[in-house]
């Protein structure tokens, strides 16, 4: 059964976020929201939190993960970017983007994309999500919470924990989340290619 944490969307509870980032350091799979979509999250080197999301949304193990960074410090961590992938991705975060490229070696192979050894980054233009990510000192591994055969994300919480009581530990509910995932710009071959179209404005990156 899912733990429910309903967080002030503008000025989120210290004391509940930092409840959720325990959580997460406990190896919790939670579901939270960002500024595109609900998305489920676990920490980084959780494999276990990694097979529960890929069965959730039955993925192959072609599917990009994300890590959801604090700020672009953060990202660097994690990514290899050249100056002028540097340049454009820092003019579009925070934001409602998710970038691929070329990880570095503090990323678990097993996040990595099997051929490529990329990985996909982003930094939310959140209130809440940030509060989270600076509680929790590292990246949240997450992926959209888009349930398999259906065309939209849920965009509240209470439904959330409502359907995936049984497959969660927490949820993060902040109010009405939107519907539309990030945009996807892949960089891992030093041009941008525009992968999927959603919240982000694509036209800088055309």
């Amino acid at each position: 059964m899912a733990k429910y944490f309903d967080v002030h969307p503008d000025n989120p509870q210290p004391r509940t976020i930092a409840q959720v980032a325990e959580s997460v350091r406990s190896g919790a799979l939670i579901a939270y929201p960002t500024d595109s979509c609900y998305a489920l999250g676990c920490r980084l080197g959780s494999r276990d939190g990694i097979d529960r999301i890929r069965t959730i949304r039955r993925l192959d193990d072609r599917h990009h993960f994300t890590l959801v960074c604090q700020d672009f410090a953060q990202l660097g961590q994690f990514v290899r970017i050249d100056n002028d992938v540097f340049r454009a991705i820092k003019a579009s975060t925070p934001g409602s983007y998710t970038f691929i490229l070329p990880a570095t070696r503090e990323v678990p192979r097993m996040l990595q994309h099997p051929k490529k050894k990329t990985v996909g980054v982003r930094i939310p233009d959140h209130v809440v999500t940030q509060a989270l990510l600076t509680e929790l000192g590292e990246p949240l591994l997450s992926s959209t919470l888009l349930l398999p055969d259906e065309e939209e994300p849920m965009t509240q919480g209470w439904e959330i924990k409502d359907r995936l009581d049984h497959v969660l530990d927490a949820v993060v509910d902040s109010g009405d989340c939107g519907t539309e995932p990030t945009t996807v710009i892949d960089f891992s071959s030093g041009e941008a290619e525009v992968v999927r179209e959603g919240a982000g404005d694509t036209s800088r990156f055309e």
